[in-house]
């Protein structure tokens, strides 16, 4: 029992201490990204953190499964270059028991890809389309980016605000230069008032108020200007209906997916069973992987093991393209490549005299 736990402990340390780095670095640069969606004015920065947080369940798919690998690599690979694993060995511990302790722990894990790919992710993704939505029907005050020119979202006016008080939201120094083709005064105008704010209307579409400013307002192609002077003046900046954005299959729940009959759906539902499947397959590869020699360190064998899950994750992709594209039947889908890597998780162990030796007894045990 003792060395259960610790074997146990090692590898999830390992695992955790991957996919933390891995999910810190990768989500470093979707923020970064976002940022930069957020200063120029495509995204609120109020939803920038909201937005953060349900990128995380769609990055723990991708995740998920390196970190496992990996995880189980470097555990083993420390073990075996202290020479721990030897004395286990001359102790009674075969490495069958050792493939067994490490297939427990990554069924486990499986289970838990399984929620985050088959309902999680699904549900975040749809959360986030519903956000943007939401930002997209408040559009208004909350995409406002002082000192940048802007267009409002029916695409009739540009829109410069100098700053927006914190306290009350109201706008300093605003500019708006409008195309009105039906406007009474001209085809073309110019507002500029030395204050405003935001407000939405019975019907939901959204007014800019204006206060103490004046209206240029002509056509173009001649000199002749009508200029207003207002006290208050009001520009629509919102229709009432906001366009509804285009779901991808990603974000659809995946009982509604299994019933779908497209190549594009079975593909996708194929891709979300794939990654708890390969959580067990990756560890049964990982373990005789992990072998190394003393002098080669913990890190021995790490490169030529992440070439072969590469080269596992990369058929995958093709897989799930082939069968968008109706390539393979779908009743074979992905299985032919989770069944490959069962055989070759299986030769590895094999390869070893004494697993395979162990791993007949207890076949013989069973039977």
């Amino acid at each position: 029992m003792i060395i259960f736990r610790y074997l146990l402990a090692e590898v999830f340390k390992s695992q955790l201490a991957v996919f933390v780095i891995l999910m810190t670095i990768i989500i470093s640069q979707r923020f970064v990204k976002i940022l930069a969606d957020a200063s120029e004015g495509e995204l609120p920065g109020q939803l920038v953190m909201s937005i953060v947080a349900l990128k995380l369940p769609q990055l723990a798919v991708i995740i998920l499964p390196l970190s496992a690998f990996v995880g189980i690599l470097v555990a083993y690979g420390r073990v075996y270059a202290d020479s721990e694993m030897t004395v286990l060995h001359a102790t009674g511990v075969s490495e069958w028991y050792v493939t067994r302790l490490t297939l427990l722990l990554s069924l486990v894990l499986a289970v838990v890809a399984g929620a985050v790919t088959l309902y999680l992710s699904p549900w975040a993704t749809e959360q986030e389309y519903r956000l943007l939505e939401k930002a997209d029907a408040n559009a208004g005050l909350i995409s406002l980016v002082p000192g940048r020119f802007q267009h409002t979202s029916n695409e009739n006016a540009v829109i410069f605000v100098q700053s927006i008080s914190r306290d009350n939201g109201e706008l300093q120094k605003v500019f708006v230069a409008q195309n009105n083709a039906r406007d009474t005064l001209g085809d073309h105008s110019i507002v500029y008032a030395m204050s405003g704010n935001v407000k939405e209307d019975i019907s939901g579409a959204q007014m800019m108020q204006l206060e103490q400013g004046r209206r240029y307002a002509g056509d173009v192609k001649s000199p002749a200007f009508e200029i207003t002077e207002f006290g208050r003046y009001q520009i629509q900046i919102r229709e009432q209906e906001v366009e509804q954005r285009r779901r991808k299959l990603g974000s659809l729940p995946t009982s509604e997916l299994y019933g779908m009959d497209s190549n594009e759906a079975i593909a996708e539902w194929h891709w979300r069973i794939a990654i708890p499947l390969s959580i067990p397959l990756l560890a049964l590869i990982a373990v005789p992987l992990s072998r190394v020699n003393p002098r080669q360190g913990k890190f021995g064998r790490l490169l030529p093991a992440l070439l072969l899950y590469l080269g596992y994750y990369s058929l995958l992709i093709i897989a799930r393209s082939a069968l968008e594209d109706g390539k393979i039947p779908p009743a074979l889908g992905m299985w032919w490549l989770h069944l490959s890597a069962l055989v070759v998780g299986v030769v590895l162990i094999m390869r070893h005299r004494s697993s395979a030796q162990r791993f007949q007894a207890w076949l013989a045990g069973r039977t």
